[in-house]
C-alpha cells in the first residue's frame, strides 16, 4: 500500500506570538515550529497501517519555506520512508492554492490512500484535505477519530453531536485524523540519526495567486479589570442587569 501523509510545518503551541513589522504575518525570529499536532495523528496511523500489513511505503510530503525540511526531517524520525519538500517562498493562507500544489506531485507518485489532520492550529480553515480530494477526484472522510483499512475497504468513525457516525468507501481515498484516532510514539533514536542523514528531497514550485490574502493583523484587546457588583443574595439583580445591558451574555 502507498500512503501519502501530508503534514505542516506550524509555530509551536507553547511560542509567544508576535505580529510582525508587515501587520500582517508574525514574526518568526526566536519562534520554534514543529509538525502541525493533528498532522502527527495522521502520521501515527500511516505507520500502524503499514506494520499491520507488514508491507507498504510512506511519503511525507510538506509545502513551505526552506525551515519546513525540519518538519519532514521529524516525520523520517518517526518512519517516513521518503519524504518531500515542496518549496514555496511562504506559506500563505490559500487551502486551494495549497491543494493545488499538493495535487500535482501526488499525481506523479501514486497513491492508495492519504492521510492528513483535520486542520493546521495556525489557520484552522479545514479545507485542503476536501479541496485535494475534490481535485483528485475521490473521496473524502473528515475529522476520523477510528479508522480500519481492510483489502479495499475503509470504515472510519467519527464523534457527532450526541454519537458515533460510521462511515464506509473505497480506496483510493483522502482521510483527515482527529485528536483521539492514535496516541503518537515518539522518534527512537535510531530514527533520529537516520533523520539527520536523510537528504531531503527538495522540489521548487510555484503556487497560483492567492484568491484569500491577510489584510492585517492586530492583538486582542486587553481584558478589562473585574467589577464588585456586591455581596450575597442582594448583588444577584444588579449581576444579572449588568450581564445582560453590558456583558450581552444574556
Amino acid at each position: 500500500m502507498k500512503i501519502i501523509v501530508c503534514v505542516k510545518q506550524v509555530p509551536d503551541t507553547e511560542a509567544t506570538i508576535k505580529i510582525g513589522v508587515d501587520q500582517k504575518s508574525i514574526a518568526e525570529a526566536g519562534v520554534k515550529f514543529i509538525m502541525n499536532p493533528y498532522d502527527e495523528f495522521a502520521l501515527e496511523e500511516a505507520l500502524r497501517i503499514k506494520e499491520a500489513k507488514g508491507t507498504g511505503t510512506i511519503h511525507a510530503l510538506s509545502v513551505g519555506p526552506e525551515r519546513a525540511k525540519e518538519v519532514l526531517r521529524t516525520a523520517v524520525s518517526l518512519g517516513a520512508d521518503n519524504v518531500t519538500l515542496l518549496q514555496t517562498a511562504a506559506v500563505g493562507l490559500d487551502g486551494l492554492a495549497t491543494a493545488k500544489v499538493l495535487t500535482g506531485k501526488i499525481k506523479e507518485l501514486g497513491f492508495d490512500l492519504i492521510l492528513l489532520g483535520k486542520e493546521a492550529i495556525d489557520d484552522g480553515s479545514m479545507q485542503v484535505g476536501p479541496m485535494l480530494a475534490e481535485l483528485l477526484g475521490i473521496p473524502c472522510i473528515t475529522v476520523a477519530t477510528k479508522l480500519g483499512v481492510d483489502g479495499n475497504t475503509v470504515t472510519v468513525e467519527r464523534e457527532g453531536e450526541g454519537g458515533t457516525e460510521v462511515l464506509e468507501t473505497k480506496l483510493p481515498c483522502i482521510i483527515t485524523c482527529q485528536k483521539g484516532l492514535n496516541e503518537p510514539r515518539y522518534p527512537s533514536i535510531r530514527g533520529v540519526m537516520t533523520a539527520k542523514k536523510k537528504e531531503i528531497a527538495v522540489q521548487p514550485v510555484q503556487k497560483d495567486a492567492a484568491k484569500v490574502t491577510v489584510l492585517g493583523m492586530t492583538y486582542p484587546p486587553a481584558r478589562s479589570g473585574g467589577k464588585i457588583v456586591g455581596e450575597g443574595a442582594a448583588a444577584v439583580p444588579e449581576l444579572i442587569r449588568l450581564l445582560r445591558e453590558e456583558a450581552k451574555v444574556l
